[in-house]
């Protein structure tokens, strides 16, 4: 008798872009309270979810990038919430190992932004790099923002982007020290892998970029946290959440790249989208409606 199984297959999904391999690895979900979104009541939004067979309250989905770029180069983009958060989480180690991907493999780490849910994998718990061969990558602003003294303290302050009090710069700096000696800061507009070019998407964090992905005349654009809650904020991209340093410019930015990748037909992954997080966002209406990616047998 064949018994019915106890364990989810590994969270791995392979797809190819051009001449470019893209691997989505699954860093888990982590739940929490309706209250930390803004413009929005915590009913309206949970009755939004509801409406969608979604979980109340809120399930955030976790999603870290490998692309496979030319001469058997690997890039990380996020390296997911480590063992610091919920233990839904932190499962990037283990679906890289199914992936067959090992850390030392890892040449360079490419970071949306350095909140703990996409920063906090980058170093082990006795403080080594996680990824010991790897450069670490971030836009310029990220990286100002959270060495700044000045920005910590405004947080500390108002609570807008670190609802823990100002918990997350502390975390951020503890994770990018063992990469000190091998950090590269770019610009938005920047080639920073090969076939990869940074996009700056400001708001959600001064320095938060998204990575264009272009080989053969194709492209993906994983859009990093542009969304948090695909069910209320594709519907209500004026809906933003405590963790945005500058919600206005976080709605704002979301709003610009919803035109350009419904415009432009862009295929899209995120972070938080669900697993294996590759769709379209068309127009619906007067507003958008995500369309997730058909399930394509060969590669």
């Amino acid at each position: 008798m064949i018994e019915p199984p106890t364990h989810q297959v590994p969270a791995i999904h392979h797809r190819r872009v051009g001449d470019i391999g893209l691997t989505v690895v699954s860093d888990g979900f982590l739940e929490g309270s309706m209250a930390v979104l803004q413009n929005i009541t915590p009913d309206a939004a949970a009755d939004m979810l509801r409406a969608v067979f979604r979980p109340v309250p809120r399930r955030t989905s976790l999603n870290c990038f490998i692309i496979h770029g030319p001469g058997g180069r690997i890039a990380l983009i996020d390296t997911g919430a480590g063992t610091h958060m919920q233990a839904s989480s932190g499962q990037l180690p283990r679906n890289l190992a199914a992936a067959g991907i090992a850390p030392e493999a890892i040449d360079t780490v490419l970071m949306t932004h350095l909140h703990p849910d996409h920063s906090n994998g980058l170093a082990t718990a006795a403080g080594t790099a996680a990824f010991p061969n790897a450069e670490l990558a971030m836009h310029e602003a990220e990286h100002a923002y959270w060495t700044s003294v000045e920005a910590e303290a405004e947080v500390a302050r108002t609570g807008q982007g670190v609802p823990t009090g100002g918990a997350y710069f502390p975390m951020a700096k503890r994770q990018i020290a063992p990469y000190a000696d091998r950090l590269r800061l770019f610009e938005g507009g920047a080639e920073v892998f090969p076939g990869v070019t940074a996009m700056h998407f400001p708001g959600h964090t001064p320095g938060h970029c998204g990575f264009l992905i272009a080989s053969g005349g194709q492209s993906l654009l994983i859009w990093g946290d542009i969304v948090h809650l695909p069910e209320v904020q594709v519907p209500k991209p004026e809906v933003t959440i405590l963790f945005d340093v500058d919600p206005p410019q976080a709605a704002a930015t979301r709003r610009r790249v919803f035109d350009m990748v419904a415009t432009e037909k862009t295929h899209i992954a995120g972070m938080h989208l669900h697993f294996p997080a590759t769709a379209h966002l068309g127009r619906d209406g007067g507003g958008y409606r995500l369309f997730p990616e058909a399930w394509e047998q060969t590669l």
